[in-house]
């Protein structure tokens, strides 16, 4: 506990945008936000439409993060659609728990996706990660010890027909919590969840 009994600052968040989106995609959480967290990272990733592997995605990620952040401060990450199994893939596969305090996922589908089955890995080894039987999600279900080291939790919303069924958008590991939304990208829009978002992101650590 800090001096004085105030609670420790926040650390830096990082936020993770999805498939076919940009940094932009986080403009309305973070209008909500107010500066309330900072420092505040939005990097952009090339998904090139699916076809880069979430693996390579998850290498860039932890170079945007050391670049701004360096190789010790911790953060906090907040993944949106795919970019929550980024995130995940960077923390479980890459040694991002050492340095994570909390995921929080959005509409991404940790368990695989209906919605990818048809799509060949080659050439779209990006979407194909996200199959309900991807070696990738296999990969990182099948051994969680990393992923317990960090505070996670889930929101999702149905009907998502970028996710089905949703509670694949569940985590493993944390609660879920269903948006009151109407589609996957009023997660990020819409009153009903950015509320509770910005809730969760200025929760205090216990």
């Amino acid at each position: 506990m800090p001096r004085h009994g105030r609670p420790a600052p926040s650390p830096p968040l990082v936020l993770i945008h999805g498939m076919w989106d940009s940094p932009a995609v986080f403009d309305p959480l973070r209008l909500q936000l107010a500066g309330r967290r900072a420092p505040l990272l939005i990097p952009h990733l090339p998904h090139r439409f699916g076809l880069t592997p979430i693996a390579e995605q998850a290498a860039l990620l932890g170079t945007h993060i050391d670049a701004c952040f360096g190789p010790d401060q911790p953060i906090d990450l907040l993944g949106f659609s795919m970019g929550g199994v980024i995130a995940r893939t960077w923390i479980q596969l890459l040694g991002g728990h050492r340095r994570t305090r909390r995921l929080i996922s959005v509409g991404s589908p940790q368990q695989g996706t209906l919605t990818a089955g048809p799509w060949p890995r080659w050439p779209l080894a990006g979407v194909a990660d996200l199959k309900t039987d991807s070696q990738l999600l296999q990969r990182l279900n099948a051994n969680l010890t990393t992923l317990q080291r960090v505070d996670c939790c889930s929101f999702y919303c149905e009907p998502d027909l970028m996710v089905m069924p949703a509670w694949r958008a569940v985590l493993p590991i944390g609660p879920g919590k269903n948006l009151p939304v109407r589609y996957h990208h009023q997660l990020l829009t819409h009153p009903g969840a950015l509320e509770p978002l910005v809730m969760e992101l200025l929760r205090p650590e216990p």
